[in-house]
């Protein structure tokens, strides 16, 4: 499957009906369906042996050129059905909100010769596989007999097995390990609502008693749930910033569950990494992947129930981070200070810091250099816990360390696109900016809020309560 974006901007509608007009300025092809759950998996570092089926027609070359420039990690086995078209699902986007969506497919079951194929491209690749995952469109290609055979072969090679499903009959999935089902797909199949926690528990029995398999659940804004037979459930909030676009998010939930599972990491912990995956990829526009050092930058930032330590990342994984958004297209912009005792100073610098970019990343003096700046009475609180502070601050993307005099060598390490400081310097007085003109960034001098400093917060609550 092929997930086509058409981008523009809106600002009429037309005199010929009452549609808006989108003027085109950007168009992009992506992994869609099975190939973008194989994107994620690649992405968050794993390999992926991609079965499927295409047409033999240019959308087929568009993905795999796609597929090609992803990533190594991805090998396609694609069993080619003339005749038949690849499935391109096309959205036009004005001013990024998605206007129509229109699918080219033929949803019908793919010919006998071809199950034979995609049959023999499972048997041969099964006993190399850690995991197998069974991502379910309903477009044709999941017949019974190939799913018959897909049971059958991962049993023979002892690996679990991982379904996204799609159909409303999921007894032909008996005998997987886990299925990764939304709210809608789980009413369907059991015919039992899914509202609040008990409804969910109880159409999960239902499925549990059908497949075999445990059901992790998710549940849009409600999070995700994990249920399994003769075990308490497990209820994890969603962990999205802002919602931009839920395209793929299911893929990212399965593929990161499937690596999880292949890993030999507990459901529970699977579904955690899974939960903190999704609430990446919905903050992105379009069809998106997550990527270890993404995971490791809302880990770490407190934000995803994992237990992690809330803090800094190594220079190295913000890095990497800042590459991996650059590479999505996302502009990146680095502030940075001391950020001792946070204020509302502070907080409208953070604010406007934000507003100019996609992605933020800040730099924190480490205690010592704090103590040259500031003398030796300073901190008032420790980098960790700065660090811990700063990375919950809506809009902080990801927090780093630097015990430098200045910022330099960490903006030349990191390259951002947008540099922000506090408009009492002036802009050939900000350090690095130069670089960031350089590689045609741009400068925000961020207006500052009168009165407000951590030094005049520290004599204030110095002085007697009645003075």
């Amino acid at each position: 499957m092929v997930d086509h974006y058409v981008s523009g901007r809106v600002s009429r509608v037309s005199d010929e009906a009452p549609v808006p007009i989108i003027q085109v300025m950007d168009e992009r092809w992506t992994a869609g369906g099975a190939a973008n759950v194989a994107a994620n998996v690649a992405a968050l570092g794993g390999k992926a042996l991609l079965v499927g089926v295409t047409g033999a027609d240019s959308a087929a070359s568009t993905l795999a050129g796609t597929l090609s420039n992803l990533s190594r990690a991805i090998e396609t086995h694609l069993v080619t059905e003339p005749g038949r078209p690849t499935t391109i699902k096309t959205r036009y986007m004005g001013s990024q909100h998605q206007i129509v969506r229109v699918d080219r497919e033929n949803p019908g079951a793919i010919e006998r010769a071809t199950e034979d194929r995609l049959i023999a491209a499972v048997d041969l690749l099964a006993g190399d596989c850690d995991v197998i995952m069974i991502s379910d469109y309903a477009k044709g290609a999941l017949t019974d007999r190939v799913l018959a055979a897909i049971m059958a072969a991962g049993q023979k090679a002892r690996v679990p097995i991982v379904v996204d499903p799609k159909r409303n009959d999921w007894s032909a999935y008996r005998g997987a390990s886990i299925m990764t089902p939304n709210r809608k797909e789980l009413q369907l199949a059991t015919h039992a609502t899914c509202g609040s926690d008990a409804e969910c528990r109880v159409a999960s029995d239902i499925a549990i008693a059908t497949t075999g398999a445990a059901i992790l659940l998710t549940r849009s804004e409600h999070g995700m749930s994990l249920f399994r037979q003769d075990a308490a459930p497990v209820h994890l909030a969603a962990k999205a910033r802002e919602v931009f676009d839920v395209s793929g998010a299911g893929d990212t939930v399965a593929a990161a569950v499937a690596l999880g599972v292949a890993a030999g990491l507990s459901p529970e912990t699977a579904m955690q990494i899974a939960n903190v995956a999704a609430g990446i990829v919905v903050a992105k526009r379009g069809t998106a992947t997550a990527t270890p050092a993404e995971l490791l930058a809302e880990i770490g930032a407190g934000r995803s129930g994992l237990g992690g330590a809330p803090g800094a990342l190594p220079l190295a994984e913000a890095k990497r981070l800042r590459e991996t958004w650059g590479r999505e297209g996302l502009s990146v912009g680095f502030t940075n200070g001391c950020f001792d005792i946070l204020h509302a100073g502070h907080i409208s610098l953070l604010r406007q810091a934000a507003a100019a970019c996609d992605r933020l990343i800040v730099a924190l003096n480490t205690d010592a250099s704090v103590q040259v700046l500031k003398g030796p009475e300073r901190p008032v609180q420790a980098e960790d816990v700065r660090a811990a502070v700063m990375a919950a601050v809506k809009g902080v993307d990801a927090v780093i360390l630097f015990g430098e005099a200045t910022p330099l060598e960490t903006i030349t390490e990191l390259q951002p696109d947008v540099l922000i400081k506090g408009a009492d310097y002036s802009e050939d007085q900000i350090v690095g900016a130069d670089i960031v003109r350089g590689r045609g960034g741009r400068i925000v001098r961020a207006t500052l809020v009168d009165g407000q400093s951590t030094t005049k917060v520290i004599e204030k609550s110095r002085r007697p309560a009645n003075s």
